[in-house]
């Protein structure tokens, strides 16, 4: 059986986290977004998290790309340099297999040897799944952006946590 492996994205991964991404776009509210992202989008949004040093990771079992992560900037004036708002997504049918675990553990490890001081996660509040992943790391709840979002017709509020590196 194979096993879990991490690497650094590349073009090639593009696709398989579109598709990602859009199954989460349709399903849930785990991204606020309502139109489904093209290729070509997450091509270039990935790229400029490259071409400011940030990482991107992905999550392999044997040639499937089961999930993947990434920080970048959490705002964008200088004295935030030093925070970065984090994402982990993972196959819907691979969860509970470790694999967010390892993208999470991962992430803080590059944002230590990055010389950050802190991540920011921004969660749906109804996401009582991803809040107690986010825990089980150190993260703590900081604050609640009471109706942030609306989608699926209704207003959605936004769970902000915070981790020390």
């Amino acid at each position: 059986m194979a096993t879990l492996q991490l690497r650094p994205y590349t073009s090639e991964d593009a696709a398989s986290i579109v598709a990602i991404l859009n199954y989460y776009i349709a399903n849930s509210t785990a991204i606020y977004d309502y139109d489904l992202r093209t290729l070509e989008q997450q091509q270039a949004l990935l790229e400029e998290k490259l071409a400011k040093g940030f990482p991107i990771l992905v999550a392999t079992i044997g040639d499937r790309l089961v999930g993947f992560g990434y920080y970048s900037e959490f705002r964008f004036r200088a004295a935030y340099r030093f925070t970065v708002e984090h994402s982990v997504y993972v196959l819907p049918n691979e969860h509970g297999q470790g694999i967010g675990k390892a993208l999470m553990e991962a992430l803080i490890a590059a944002a230590k040897v990055q010389n950050l001081h802190t991540m920011i996660a921004v969660i749906d509040a109804e996401n009582q799944d991803s809040i107690a992943f986010h825990e089980r790391f150190g993260f703590e709840t900081v604050g609640v952006i009471k109706e942030s979002g609306y989608k699926f017709d209704r207003w959605l509020h936004s769970v902000l946590m915070q981790r020390f590196i």
